[in-house]
């Protein structure tokens, strides 16, 4: 069967998806750890979504992995959509999760610029704490949320504010028409970073989109409703 490849989103990294297993999903899994963040966080962080989906095509590529059904997260979600267009033939199929076409993210619990300035002032670990928080329907109080929080802080200053640049300089809005691949929308209905709006977009413009709308859960659904997550995940794939 076609692995299934997890990119992470912003202040993530590989370990966010340990509860997404080989058993879990009766596949092979594959989880990346993007530049600067996670178990990548020596390295330094890339400055464009283009540049981040072109290192992820390397990366598989080196692997000796062609073929892949993709599972992209928040930033994460960005990135696929660029290795989509850069290579369709690659692509199976396509879960756009907890994400948007527009990298301007309006409606976020907070602006691009206000995160920004935030992670200058407050420094890194404090900001991957707070921010960590919004993405659980109980912030701090969620079970996930120190395992998260804790990834989080492994992102120093410099691949925080590459990554909000890169983000903010980023549109896919006009592509999303030309994607054939076979694509569900994933998105948690109390998700605090990307409003229904985005999500909407993308199960619209995509033709054939499906989508899957959690409820109770908010940016972080594969950790909050795992089960639900999972299952559904699986019966796409297969």
């Amino acid at each position: 069967m076609t692995p299934v490849v997890f990119v992470h989103g912003f202040m993530g990294g590989s370990q966010q998806w340990q509860g997404q297993n080989d058993s879990a999903l009766g596949c092979d899994i594959i989880r990346l750890d993007l530049p600067g963040f996670g178990a990548k966080a020596h390295l330094e962080a890339l400055c464009s979504i283009g540049d981040y989906a072109d290192w992820a095509l390397n990366e598989l590529s080196k692997q000796g992995v062609e073929q892949v059904n993709l599972v992209g997260h928040s930033m994460g979600g960005m990135v696929v959509q660029e290795m989509v267009a850069r290579a369709p033939t690659r692509m199976e199929r396509l879960v756009l999760y907890g994400t948007g076409a527009t990298g301007v993210l309006p409606g976020r619990f907070e602006t691009i610029g206000t995160s920004k300035r935030r992670a200058v002032t407050d420094g890194p670990q404090a900001t991957a704490r707070r921010i960590s928080a919004t993405w659980f329907l109980e912030r701090e109080h969620a079970s996930g949320y120190e395992a998260c929080a804790a990834i989080a802080e492994q992102c120093g200053l410099p691949a925080m504010l590459n990554g909000l640049d890169a983000m903010e300089g980023w549109s896919g809005a006009e592509r999303l028409e030309h994607i054939d691949t076979k694509t569900l929308v994933i998105w948690g209905d109390c998700d605090r970073t990307y409003p229904w709006q985005q999500t909407e977009q993308l199960w619209q413009s995509i033709p054939d989109a499906n989508l899957l709308v959690m409820p109770g859960c908010a940016h972080a659904a594969h950790l909050e409703k795992p089960w639900l997550f999972n299952s559904v995940l699986k019966n796409f794939l297969s």
